[in-house]
C-alpha cells in the first residue's frame, strides 16, 4: 500500500515538472519568433520602394507598386503565407515595369532574410505544390544563406492583360539573391498563364511558410556546419 501510495507521489511530481518544462519550451519558441519584423527601403534612380514584413503576421496585405498584376501575386504571396506585407513602390513604368517588379524582389528578399535573423530554430526548408485549375506549380526553398537558383517553367503567351510574362523570372531571381535561399521552380504542367503564375506564387507562399516557422525543438541553427550564412 506504502509503495503504491509513493509510486503515485513520484507519478505526480513527474507531471508537475513536466509542465514548467512544457511551458519554458513555449516560452522559448515564442522568444525567437518575436519581433521577426523588418523594413527595407530601396531609393535608386530608377524606383523608391520600402517593403515591410513581419513573418509571423496573419497573412496581412498592403500593396502598391504601380503594376497591378504584381500586386494581385503580392497579396496572394502574403495570404497564404501568413507573413504580413507592405510594399510601397513608385517606378520608372512609363519606361517600362522591368525595374519596378526586380527592385521589389530584392526589397522583399531583404526584409525577409534581415527578419528571420540568426535562424536559429528555423524550420529552413519548405516545399508545395499548388493547382490552378489545369495548371499545377511547385516550389522547394532552402533558406541556407546560399543563392541558387532553378526555374523550369514554359508559359506561351507573353503578357497577361499589361504584364510581362518573363517578368516573372526577373522577380523571382531578385527575391531569390537578395533572400540567401535555393528557389527551385517546376511547372509540372498548365496551359493559361494566369493560372501559371498565380499557382507559383501561392506555392512559393506555402513553402515560405514553412521554411520560416520556427520549431520549438530545434535549440540551434539547423545546420550541420552551424551556420546558415554561406
Amino acid at each position: 500500500m506504502a509503495a503504491a501510495k509513493k509510486k503515485t507521489a513520484k507519478k505526480k511530481a513527474t507531471q508537475k515538472a513536466a509542465k514548467p518544462a512544457a511551458k519554458r519550451v513555449a516560452a522559448k519558441a515564442v522568444s525567437r519568433a518575436r519581433d521577426r519584423k523588418a523594413e527595407v527601403k530601396r531609393d535608386t534612380s530608377e524606383t523608391k520602394i520600402r517593403v515591410r514584413v513581419n513573418l509571423d503576421g496573419t497573412g496581412n496585405a498592403s500593396i502598391d507598386t504601380g503594376v497591378p498584376f504584381l500586386d494581385h501575386m503580392l497579396d496572394a504571396l502574403s495570404r497564404h503565407s501568413l507573413i504580413d506585407l507592405s510594399v510601397e513602390a513608385d517606378g520608372d513604368t512609363y519606361i517600362d515595369d522591368h525595374h519596378t517588379v526586380e527592385d521589389v524582389g530584392i526589397a522583399i528578399g531583404q526584409a525577409i532574410d534581415e527578419a528571420i535573423g540568426n535562424k536559429k530554430g528555423l524550420g529552413r526548408f519548405g516545399h508545395a505544390e499548388v493547382p490552378l485549375d489545369e495548371a499545377l506549380v511547385a516550389v522547394t526553398v532552402d533558406l541556407s544563406g546560399r543563392p541558387y537558383f532553378v526555374y523550369n517553367v514554359k508559359i506561351g503567351q507573353q503578357r497577361v492583360g499589361k504584364f510581362e510574362v518573363e517578368l516573372v523570372n526577373d522577380f523571382m531571381q531578385a527575391l531569390m539573391n537578395a533572400g540567401q535561399m535555393n528557389l527551385h521552380i517546376n511547372q509540372r504542367y498548365g496551359r493559361n498563364a494566369h493560372h501559371i503564375i498565380e499557382a507559383m506564387f501561392k506555392a512559393l507562399a506555402r513553402a515560405l511558410k514553412a521554411a520560416v516557422a520556427v520549431d520549438p525543438r530545434v535549440s540551434g541553427v539547423p545546420s550541420t556546419k552551424g551556420s546558415l550564412r554561406g
